[in-house]
């Protein structure tokens, strides 16, 4: 079946393939590029760049867990200014799709940062991360607070105008995840990511204190997969209409094809290209050769598949 139609779309991004790197697992994509050609996937979305450079959480960064790892990164980056000068350019080289991922301290800072990316080229859609777990103040997630996060989308919405899809990144740290996610689509995103990391927290047992120099740190890998799978299946069946690129414990074809079943149109993978970083290209081919296997003519036609009645 080579006429099999694997596409999907973003807002007003349209992708040839649903795979996509993970925000923050792949940098921009240049190591992943050793292996597999990076225009082979859905899009690169790149680590979440803030405005200035910054040097992050103090080490040690990562904690293997049972079934996943937790890392405590604080966001490290070049800034924005050198992120647009080098790596972009790059990713444009390599005919990859590619979906910039800003984060900020203030709701001014994610306004500055859409401002700067507004007009460049190549872009498909911009990913709001206003969930990160890994900054120093638990109290700059915008995620866990329907109102700024709200504002955040909105201002940055006001700043780039109609055009540039966004997808807003949420936090499975709250008690209501459609209510966050209704209104940062009223407030302006066309898409949503689900899910960042979960909060956790990893106590030394040789030197009987906190493992990590940030103390918390973000869980992510297999642990999490049931946990992104709920959120995906409980916000597409409150808002079917509205995109969501699922994220969180993806290792393969089955893993992504149930994430597309609860209701996802794409399906970022992070932790397991650390493992295999083969693993997204390999994910895409089990992913669609299920897909045929199981009689749908498309991969638009399984997205929210497990919502629907079954057959008397």
């Amino acid at each position: 079946m080579s006429d099999f139609d694997f596409s999907t779309t973003l807002g007003n991004a349209f992708f040839n393939t649903p795979i996509f790197t993970a925000s923050g697992c792949a940098s921009s994509g240049k190591e992943l590029a050793q292996f597999f050609p990076l225009k082979d996937i859905g899009a690169v979305v790149t680590k979440s760049i803030m405005n200035k450079p910054r040097y992050g959480r103090p080490t040690p960064r990562m904690a293997e867990t049972p079934s996943g790892m937790l890392n405590s990164i604080g966001l490290q980056g070049p800034g924005i200014e050198a992120f647009l000068a080098n790596d972009i350019p790059w990713l444009v080289e390599q005919n990859s799709r590619i979906i910039i991922s800003i984060a900020g301290e203030t709701i001014e800072e994610y306004a500055t940062l859409a401002r700067k990316v507004r007009s460049v080229a190549g872009i498909s859609a911009i990913e709001v991360n206003i969930s990160c777990p890994n900054v120093e103040n638990r109290g700059l997630v915008f995620a866990c607070d329907p109102d700024a996060s709200r504002r955040v989308i909105d201002g940055v919405r006001k700043t780039i105008g109609g055009e540039l899809p966004i997808i807003a990144k949420l936090s499975p740290d709250v008690t209501n995840l459609p209510e966050i996610a209704k209104g940062v689509v009223e407030a302006g995103a066309d898409a949503l990511a689900l899910i960042n990391t979960v909060l956790g927290m990893v106590v030394n047992l040789d030197t009987m204190r906190p493992h990590l120099g940030g103390k918390t740190g973000g869980l992510s890998g297999p642990a999490i997969k049931p946990v992104a799978v709920r959120a995906i299946y409980q916000v597409h069946a409150a808002m079917p209409e509205v995109p969501i690129l699922g994220m969180g414990g993806v290792s393969s074809g089955r893993d992504a094809l149930e994430f597309i079943l609860a209701g996802a149109s794409g399906v970022s993978v992070g932790t397991a290209s650390f493992g295999n970083p083969h693993a997204a290209v390999d994910i895409q081919s089990e992913l669609r050769d299920l897909l045929i296997a199981k009689g749908f003519p498309s991969l638009k036609s399984a997205i929210g598949y497990a919502h629907r009645e079954a057959d008397l």
